[in-house]
């Protein structure tokens, strides 16, 4: 009678070790979710999601997944999922691989957000796994409702958009990541109301469709950081993309700041830039001004694209300390702005970078129709192929200090049809010994003043 409970407990021994040392069994072993690269594991995982297991723990392997994992955060409460940098999900179906589905419909403060929301859905967290594309449509991760959503060290790749959010999120941090050579968007804002968002320390390279974009939606308060993010427009018949492209039609985007990042490539895809926002937003009943804004772009590393920095419609935005080369269309356009603060940037074109076609950038700078704008200690260095190195048409209020315009070739600084401004201690000069171009170049100017230049070449002034 005593031999059978000790052959049972030898039986339980061998098929479950934990038995000896009074271990449960791990997330994976009791849901059966294999990771050898073979077993499709999405009813596993989704088990395991729906049965309330918060803390989603993968070991070393490759997940096969072949329908989007949805964790619906009001029915399964907080989670996390998490792979120490060893964890691969092959995503072979449409969608997302992992899908957040919160409800927090309030705002980031924090009386607006429910008892529900914080003790149930708040803080979902994904850390440390990759999600490799096996299929058109397949995504990295979305996300909508969620309350202080964190990704960190992700690796998305060969998917559609790496991280796609919709609807309403708030405090969403993104960093240390990696959204590399997929064929849509690095981080998708998708008819998007998000406020909050910090976006840190990534590398968002290769993504056919756009690095960073916001389409159809009402974003506040993005902070893009200390990211390396290029080439991120696919190629030359690709439509117009951008490294980072914030678009405010039937929308806002607002209070934005770009610091600190190396932005580039590449001027082979048609209409390419590394920052292009357009601010045209939807009409408010207290105003009849439509230019959304409060940008900051400052301390980064912009170079080879069509356009480095394009800004349309955009009111207050300040463009300091910046290091910009191989604009092949232009290094900055603005257009239809107010309120443009730009310092201390460098336009250098530097002979190490004109290696195969760098020659052919024309660089130069261009205002069109602003007004309000301040220009402090900006310097432009090389030959600009256009009218003039620095352009200001059609333009009001416009007080420029401390330029220096070097070695330009054809004209220096062009005034055209600009009023009620004023440029002062300016160094324009050609000093090489082909140069025979034109430092300054006023036409149909009013009301403005240009103090004593110190100049290579004569001022053509052309008035009505």
């Amino acid at each position: 009678m005593r031999t059978f409970p000790l052959i049972v407990c030898l039986l339980l021994a061998i098929s479950c070790p934990q038995f000896l040392c009074g271990q449960q069994p791990s997330m994976q072993e009791k849901y059966k979710i294999v990771g050898d690269g073979m077993t499709d594991d999405t009813a596993a995982i989704q088990a395991a999601v729906d049965a309330g297991v918060s803390e989603l723990r993968f070991g070393k392997g490759t997940y096969r997944i072949s329908k989007t994992i949805t964790i619906d955060l009001s029915k399964v409460e907080r989670t996390a999922i998490s792979g120490s940098g060893v964890a691969r999900f092959r995503m072979e179906g449409a969608g997302p691989a992992f899908r957040f589905v919160g409800s927090h419909d309030g705002t980031a403060a924090p009386h607006t957000i429910r008892p529900d929301v914080w003790n149930r859905e708040s803080s979902p967290m994904v850390d440390g796994i990759e999600i490799v594309g096996k299929h058109p449509l397949a995504d990295g991760i979305s996300a909508s409702g969620t309350m202080q959503l964190t990704i960190t060290r992700v690796v998305v790749r060969d998917a559609r958009h790496g991280i796609h959010l919709t609807d309403r999120n708030r405090n969403v941090i993104i960093s240390e990541c990696h959204l590399y050579d997929n064929h849509g968007i690095g981080v998708f804002m998708d008819r998007l109301n998000l406020h909050q968002i910090n976006l840190t320390n990534c590398h968002i390279s290769y993504n056919d469709g756009g690095g960073v974009v916001a389409r159809n939606s009402e974003i506040r308060n993005l902070h893009i950081g200390t990211c390396d993010i290029e080439g991120n427009m696919g190629g030359p018949d690709a439509p117009p993309s951008a490294n980072v492209d914030l678009d405010s039609t039937n929308s806002s985007v607002a209070e934005i700041a770009i610091v600190g990042c190396t932005i580039q490539h590449s001027h082979d895809a048609k209409h390419s830039a590394n920052i292009r926002i357009n601010g045209e937003s939807t009409k408010r009943p207290f105003t009849d001004e439509t230019r959304h804004g409060h940008v900051t772009i400052a301390s980064n590393v912009l170079s080879d694209v069509q356009v480095n920095i394009e800004l349309k419609n955009v009111r207050g935005a300040t463009i300091s300390g910046n290091t910009i080369w191989k604009g092949y269309q232009r290094n900055l356009v603005a257009k239809n702005c107010q309120s443009i603060v730009m310092t201390g940037n460098s336009f250098d074109r530097n002979p190490r970078y004109h290696y195969g076609d760098g020659r052919e950038a024309k660089r130069g700078v261009i205002f069109t129709n602003c007004k309000d704008c301040t220009l402090s200690g900006n310097q432009l260095n090389g030959i600009v192929h256009h009218e003039a190195a620095m352009v200001f048409r059609q333009c009001q209020r416009i007080n420029a200090n401390g330029l220096s315009i070097l070695d330009y070739g054809q004209v220096g600084l062009l005034l055209q049809e600009v009023v009620d401004s004023q440029f002062s201690g300016c160094l324009i000069r050609d000093d090489r010994k082909s140069a025979d171009g034109i430092s300054i170049r006023l036409v149909d100017v009013a009301r403005t003043k240009v103090n004593n230049p110190n100049v290579s070449h004569q001022v053509i002034e052309s008035s009505p």
